[in-house]
């Protein structure tokens, strides 16, 4: 049952890093655009501060999910690659619930945020009188989805961990070696030439 819901879970988060990526991509646009038209025609748009401000907070929330099951969030592990298994699976466990208790709050404080905003209907103070709930609301819903994949991964990992299935427990929660690295910077490079010389051979072949 965990399998399965970590399984949705991960689908959501790599839903959620595109949209957030697209957000920033877009935010990107709009002010390279804007900043264009000042330069070359001395008008502006208008607001591409503000929404580009909007998109970073939303796009980095969502992506907040996709980050931890991907354990590509940064720790200091000189002296933990050097631990016995347990003990190093001990840590993660200890790792994972102290960033729980941190995400906890800060979506605890997003709510607070967001109920204050709808109930006063407040609106930014710009021209574009932006809705804050809007763009609270959807930087909350990438802190959620955080949550709830923080406290999926937690629970399988102490489930592993009472089975004494330390290299499940590895695989979910520790920090990413040098190795498993080097690893996937080899498979994707394999990966980019088999396509490349794909793309070679139907060249050729027309």
């Amino acid at each position: 049952m965990l399998d399965t819901a970590l399984r949705w879970a991960e689908r959501c988060s790599l839903a959620g890093v595109w949209f957030g990526g697209g957000l920033i991509f877009a935010a990107a646009l709009l002010v390279s655009v804007d900043v264009t038209l000042r330069k070359l025609f001395a008008v502006t748009l208008g607001g591409a501060d503000e929404l580009s401000g909007y998109a970073f907070a939303i796009g980095t929330s969502w992506a907040f999910a996709f980050a931890l099951i991907k354990r590509a969030n940064v720790r200091v592990d000189a002296l933990y690659q050097h631990l016995p298994a347990r003990l190093r699976g001990l840590l993660d466990v200890l790792a994972l619930l102290a960033l729980g208790v941190l995400v906890a709050y800060l979506t605890w404080y997003a709510w607070n945020v967001l109920a204050t905003s709808w109930h006063l209907k407040a609106q930014s103070n710009s021209a574009l009188k932006t809705p804050l709930w809007i763009p609270q609301g959807l930087w909350f819903m990438g802190l959620v989805l955080f949550l709830t994949t923080l406290a999926l991964l937690l629970a399988r990992g102490l489930a592993a961990m009472m089975r004494g299935d330390w290299s499940t427990l590895h695989a979910l929660l520790s920090a990413r070696s040098i190795a498993e690295d080097a690893e996937d910077e080899s498979a994707y490079a394999r990966e980019a030439e088999r396509a490349g010389g794909q793309a070679n051979g139907h060249g050729a072949a027309r």
